[in-house]
């Protein structure tokens, strides 16, 4: 294993032990939207391997952690949460295509579940064009739009952070 990638499975790893054990309180703090529809009175599941079966991320030193996770919606329906979190400091021009690419793979392969994703920037300035994926040939256009949480902007609402911190260590990551 070269140094990079033993680098960046040191900082995945933090990542995904606090996505599993405080998923409910992530969502919470950081896309309460998604949390208030979510029915927490019934278990949540990653599904790691049916993650693995789309997702074939072999990039040397990648810098990201990606979970998927099983949740029930208040209505009673099933629906997948693709969590990704870009740890990396600048921009990856491939990082829009990518989250598309995850996104059709699942849908592909899961045609009857209901999936959603959601993208964590730890370490990234704003850049406008992150959370939106467009291709366009003649009068073919696919148009593919996900929710971004920078957690740069977050820094300066310390009272913010202060409150949750208890609650949602994976700030103390970024």
């Amino acid at each position: 294993m070269n140094d990079t990638a033993a680098g960046s499975s040191d900082f995945d790893s933090p990542w995904k032990e606090a996505l599993e054990h405080y998923f409910p309180q992530f969502l919470q703090l950081l896309k309460p939207e998604m949390y208030r529809d979510i029915d927490w009175q019934r278990p949540h599941e990653f599904l790691d391997k049916e993650l693995q079966q789309v997702v074939r991320d072999t990039e040397a030193g990648r810098r990201h952690t990606d979970k998927l996770v099983k949740v029930f919606t208040l209505d009673g329906s099933e629906t997948w949460v693709l969590i990704h979190v870009e740890v990396q400091g600048r921009a990856d021009r491939h990082f829009n295509a990518r989250m598309y690419r995850y996104f059709y793979r699942l849908q592909d392969k899961y045609p009857q579940r209901r999936i959603a994703n959601l993208a964590i920037l730890t370490n990234q300035a704003h850049h406008q064009s992150i959370g939106h994926y467009e291709q366009q040939l003649w009068q073919t256009r696919l148009v593919f739009s996900f929710p971004v949480v920078n957690l740069q902007h977050m820094r300066d609402d310390r009272v913010m952070i202060a409150t949750h911190l208890r609650t949602v260590p994976t700030l103390l990551l970024s």
